[in-house]
């Protein structure tokens, strides 16, 4: 049989050459959809390094003179102990398992906010995200550190001024150097050169948001200033799991009467999957519209291989029925149509992989998120790319092969 099919494939070059190239273009153009998909998919799926689930945002305001209970000629400290103030009694609430102050620090939030991270002769890259916090902030949205530091030990750590907290992949890209290793060493924070900070710990690196790749997201966290109490700051809350139902009806029910402090009072509250949606709304409709279009593709490249093949066993109808009339089976003649097939496959796939190297060392797909090419990257996707082109043959044989088995040999022999 296989002597006879490598003869037959030769006797026909001339359509096998054209069908060969089909295939080619074909697997160039799959293989850039699926490592597209692909690379999509795996920034998306990486760690986030926080938890944002049963998480709030609290808006707070303060009153104005024209309110009847507006409290004249407050000192700058009463102010900021009013924030404080309302900042404990949260974290008393029965249903609230944390909360935290930030200064341009929640997930999602657009910050710009740099920081430059020093040791020794080793620099931070150009964006760091700078987060002033309040201890507990760290529990709100559950950091780790790389050495197995819990949020509560992380927000012990970040009571003492002189701790910070940082990305472990600072230097990663630049150096090659992790920063757990670094854990316990004098930093020098922002260019400040009169003043060393100790790094209290390496976390697991916090993205910026869902679409970009960890390997670029750094942050360091420290410790909120005393003077940077003010209106200005994030009031996060993580509830417990079993109080999330309607908590926010809840607090605003209580919000008059138990947590307005002096003149501060909770002016809104949000939950952070409502920001979350919000703050990707856009990134996340381009790539959407982008998919549909890659999905439409691949259905017209399924379509194009769908009639090329039906096409191409329809024409056989005659040398078909002749195998069947010589003691063929269906299941025979059904395996030589589709070994064929793939065969032809297998020939085009190889300049394929040529082309589709070339493009991936280009870096055709580097403006990703700033993907990098790898080894293990492209094979994964070269051979999704040939399964989904052999799927697609194997519909394209199958179904007009069944049809022209079905039809008595006598009768397609007289056909011809």
């Amino acid at each position: 049989m296989n002597k006879k099919l490598f003869t037959q494939i030769k006797n026909e070059w001339r359509s096998n050459l054209w069908l060969v190239t089909e295939l080619l273009l074909v697997s160039v153009v799959m293989w850039y959809i699926v490592d597209y998909m692909y690379v999509k998919a795996m920034v998306y799926n990486e760690p986030r390094g926080f938890d944002i689930s049963h998480c709030y945002l609290v808006q707070m305001g303060r009153l104005t003179d024209k309110s009847p209970d507006f409290i004249p000629n407050q000192t700058e400290e009463e102010k900021r102990q009013d924030i404080k103030d309302l900042l404990e009694r949260l974290q008393h609430r029965p249903d609230v398992e944390a909360a935290g102050f930030g200064q341009n620090s929640y997930p999602y939030n657009g910050s710009n906010s740099g920081a430059d991270v020093r040791y020794d002769t080793l620099q931070s890259p150009g964006w760091v995200i700078r987060r002033y916090v309040s201890p507990d902030f760290v529990r709100v949205f559950r950091y780790r550190g790389t050495r197995g530091e819990t949020p509560e030990q992380l927000a012990e750590l970040l009571k003492h001024p002189k701790n910070f907290l940082a990305s472990d992949n600072m230097y990663q890209v630049r150096y090659g150097q992790d920063l757990t290793s670094l854990v316990g060493k004098p930093f020098y924070l922002s260019g400040d050169t009169t003043a060393t900070f100790n790094l209290a710990a390496s976390l697991q690196v916090v993205r910026y948001s869902d679409y970009q790749q960890a390997y670029n997201s750094y942050c360091m966290v420290k410790l909120l200033p005393d003077d940077w109490y003010d209106l200005g700051l994030e009031l996060c809350i993580r509830v417990k799991e079993d109080q999330d139902n309607d908590f926010i009806t809840r607090l605003k029910d209580d919000s008059e009467k138990l947590y307005r402090v002096g003149n501060v009072f909770i002016a809104d509250v949000r939950s952070f999957t409502d920001i979350r949606r919000n703050f990707q709304q856009s990134v996340t409709n381009s790539l959407r519209s982008y998919l549909f279009g890659m999905g439409f593709l691949l259905l017209n490249i399924f379509l194009g291989l769908l009639g090329t093949f039906w096409f191409r066993t329809q024409q056989r109808r005659g040398e078909i029925a002749l195998m069947k009339s010589l003691g063929g089976t269906d299941h025979s003649v059904f395996v030589r149509q589709l070994v064929e097939g793939l065969l032809l496959l297998i020939v085009a796939t190889i300049p394929a992989i040529f082309i589709d190297w070339n493009l991936a060392n280009a870096e055709l797909n580097a403006w990703m998120d700033g993907s990098t090419f790898g080894l293990g990257r492209f094979c994964i996707t070269i051979l999704i790319s040939f399964v989904l082109i052999a799927l697609m043959i194997l519909v394209g044989i199958w179904i007009p092969a069944r049809k022209a088995m079905r039809v008595q040999p006598a009768e397609a022999l007289h056909d011809e």
